[in-house]
């Protein structure tokens, strides 16, 4: 681990000789304002791996993203290096179709205990509802960041990640009706226990989640970064520009479909990301909204 080269990759130009919560903060939400939450791989015939070396060098020297099982791995793999001592917990993301949570640890995510207090460190999960700053790991209490009100609900041993976000704002009238709008106020995001887990808890679900035909990952290609305003999204060809307005209580989407043609020179100029092999984008109907 370079950390001065993964601090250059996020811009992060600040003090970090303290592992205090200041400093988590500030590095978490550099990370997110500059690496995207991606599964291009996929998409472009690569294999997604959890070898920290591999992690480090895709996302770190070639300027590219990645999913939870890389960017929270990478996360993790900082924060020691930085004097914290991060815990790697398995979450199952929330289907808000069906109303109810996957059946396995889909989604890897990272506590950190602070001066006796912990919070919730997840730096990959993109779109809307991408925490900019950790989370303290109290039940019930709301804490705004500026996607919305974030908060954790403890039931037992769960943990409840949830949302109220503001209504969208939809600019172009193609899109007022489109899978890829979320209309719905508050949202469950995902649950964990605080179990603590190995990066081999992951395998077998990073494997099936790159290759089993019914998965979201292999049936929409992903790109989303989180901006000074709100973040930008590429969903198979569909690009979306979401503006947060906390003021008026709306979220503005500017949303439109780009060519083929287009599609790399999107992903260079609004995501900085320049891809080694071709992507095949995928747009397949699957319950994901931005």
């Amino acid at each position: 681990m370079n950390l001065e080269e993964y601090f250059k990759r996020i811009g992060f130009h600040g003090p970090f000789s303290k592992p205090d919560l200041e400093t988590l903060n500030q590095v978490h939400k550099h990370h997110v304002m500059s690496i995207p939450f991606e599964n291009l791989s996929i998409h472009c015939g690569e294999k997604i791996t959890m070898d920290h070396e591999l992690i480090f060098n895709k996302i770190v020297r070639s300027n590219r993203g990645g999913w939870c099982c890389e960017n929270n791995l990478l996360f993790a793999w900082v924060l020691k290096e930085m004097g914290y001592n991060p815990v790697t917990l398995g979450s199952r993301v929330y289907n808000n179709t069906i109303n109810q949570f996957g059946p396995t640890d889909s989604h890897l995510i990272n506590k950190v205990v602070i001066d006796g207090t912990a919070y919730i460190a997840d730096v990959s999960f993109g779109v809307s509802s991408q925490i900019w700053h950790p989370l303290e790991l109290v039940s019930g209490k709301d804490q705004p960041q500026s996607p919305g009100v974030f908060r954790l609900i403890q039931d037992g041993d769960l943990w409840t990640l949830e949302k109220t976000g503001r209504k969208p704002l939809v600019l172009n009238e193609a899109f007022t009706n489109s899978p890829l709008v979320d209309k719905s106020p508050t949202k469950k995001i995902y649950g964990f226990t605080l179990v603590p887990r190995g990066f081999d808890h992951f395998l077998e679900t990073s494997h099936c989640l790159q290759t089993d035909p019914k998965s979201l990952f292999t049936n929409k290609s992903i790109c989303s970064l989180q901006t000074a305003t709100g973040f930008r999204a590429l969903i198979g060809w569909t690009f979306s520009e979401v503006t947060y307005n906390n003021q008026d209580g709306f979220d503005v989407l500017d949303m439109k479909d780009i060519s083929d043609d287009d599609v790399d020179k999107v992903l260079k100029e609004m995501f900085n990301v320049l891809l080694a092999n071709k992507l095949v984008p995928i747009n397949n109907k699957a319950g994901y909204t931005i």
